[in-house]
């Protein structure tokens, strides 16, 4: 432990030194089942043969060169996610923030093409788009806001799986020109919206001209059981696209995907990136497309969610103190009636790594590469590990 990093991170007292699979080991041997894959990052897991192989291959190859210069690897992978998810353009960076800063500017451009003077995104209650200056004004949590105002202006905040909050402030607000949101609000604690929430927000936007903006950081590449959450729900299609965590499973790589209306909204220098789509990163993005779509591990996902499922449902299903079991393939939320961010360090200490978001909300991203057994031992060990827990606070109670 040293001094010399800035302290931005309540880190837990754990450090580990490798990883195979769903799998990770600390600097004292013991193992631990990653149940989290780095915030939904590492869909391949830890240390898998192809990314390993990419990595190498192309590091030995060629790492960098730069955007003043045609880069075929990222003209592939461009053609790639066109063709997975149905867009038209995309724009590399290094990060989901990034991508989300592109989308920003897109939508405030587009504004100002239509004599817009002060363009207005209409944004969600409970969302999380990042923390440069930009993002963290759009994200609607007054914590990630405290002690950087003044915020940026031009964002406007409804309720999250509102439809008439959402109509409400499109009339209120002639100067929005989009509304921006995530198809599953992950930090916010794994919320899933009503089944034609995405359809009717998508609705209001074409009829009011507006673009719909799906932040796509967290539920794509393959997480919920189809290439991006929005697939869910049929013939839709957003005007932007934002990607980044699984799409480098671990490497820095982030993308902002257009169609429709954005299709050309930013020209050659209103934006850029000095590492954005550099060959290792595209090399590594290509590697996982493929070994997701080779390997059929979107159907593990709707498998293995069913599973799980129901044995959450089968273990806790008698605790009042479970309010709600929310899950969307391999997205899995348990809220329970209290705080309950002890669990991430007792379950630390029982060999596997989780997240507690929104204070009460125990919430589960497993990589995609899991089987039926890690999947069975998941649910079993959360199952025991709430149970106590809800145990401990009725003793306490009684007390």
């Amino acid at each position: 432990m040293t001094n010399s990093v800035m302290p931005t991170y309540g880190r837990l007292d754990v450090a580990f030194i490798r990883g195979e699979g769903a799998w990770l080991t600390d600097t004292e041997g013991k193992q631990y089942l990653d149940a989290l894959s780095g915030i939904a990052v590492c869909n391949l897991g830890h240390a898998h043969p192809a990314i390993t192989q990419a990595i190498t291959e192309q590091a030995a190859t060629l790492i960098h060169t730069s955007n003043i210069y045609h880069i075929p690897l990222q003209e592939q992978l461009a053609d790639k996610l066109a063709d997975l998810s149905g867009m038209e353009q995309v724009f590399f960076c290094n990060s989901g923030a990034e991508a989300n800063e592109a989308a920003i500017k897109i939508a405030r451009k587009y504004g100002h093409s239509k004599g817009v003077d002060k363009p207005v995104i209409i944004v969600m209650d409970g969302s999380f788009h990042g923390r440069t200056m930009a993002t963290l004004s759009a994200t609607g949590n007054s914590k990630i806001h405290a002690g950087f105002e003044p915020l940026v202006p031009g964002f406007v905040r409804v309720p999250f799986n509102d439809i008439d909050a959402l109509r409400m402030a499109i009339s209120h607000w002639p100067e929005a020109v989009a509304v921006m949101l995530e198809p599953i609000q992950g930090e916010g604690g794994i919320k899933i919206p009503a089944p034609d929430y995405l359809a009717e927000v998508r609705d209001l936007c074409t009829q009011r001209k507006l673009l719909m903006m799906l932040d796509e950081v967290q539920t794509g590449i393959g997480r919920t059981g189809e290439w991006f959450a929005f697939q869910h729900a049929e013939g839709l299609l957003p005007d932007v696209m934002m990607l980044a965590k699984a799409l480098g499973n671990g490497m820095p790589i982030g993308a902002c995907l257009v169609a429709g209306d954005a299709v050309g909204i930013l020209e050659a220098g209103n934006h850029g990136s000095t590492f954005g789509g550099n060959p290792l990163a595209c090399k590594v993005a290509l590697t996982v497309l493929n070994t997701i779509e080779n390997d059929k591990l979107m159907q593990n996902v709707k498998t293995l969610n069913a599973t799980m499922v129901h044995g959450f449902e089968k273990a806790l299903s008698g605790y009042s103190e479970v309010k709600v079991i929310r899950a969307a393939g391999f997205m899995f939320g348990i809220e329970l009636i209290k705080p309950c961010t002890v669990l991430v360090q007792q379950a630390l200490e029982n060999g596997l790594l989780i997240n507690v978001a929104a204070d009460n909300v125990i919430r589960l991203l497993p990589p995609l590469v899991i089987n039926a057994e890690e999947a069975k031992l998941i649910v079993s060990k959360i199952s025991k590990l709430v149970i106590e827990f809800i145990e401990s606070q009725e003793i306490k109670c009684v007390a």
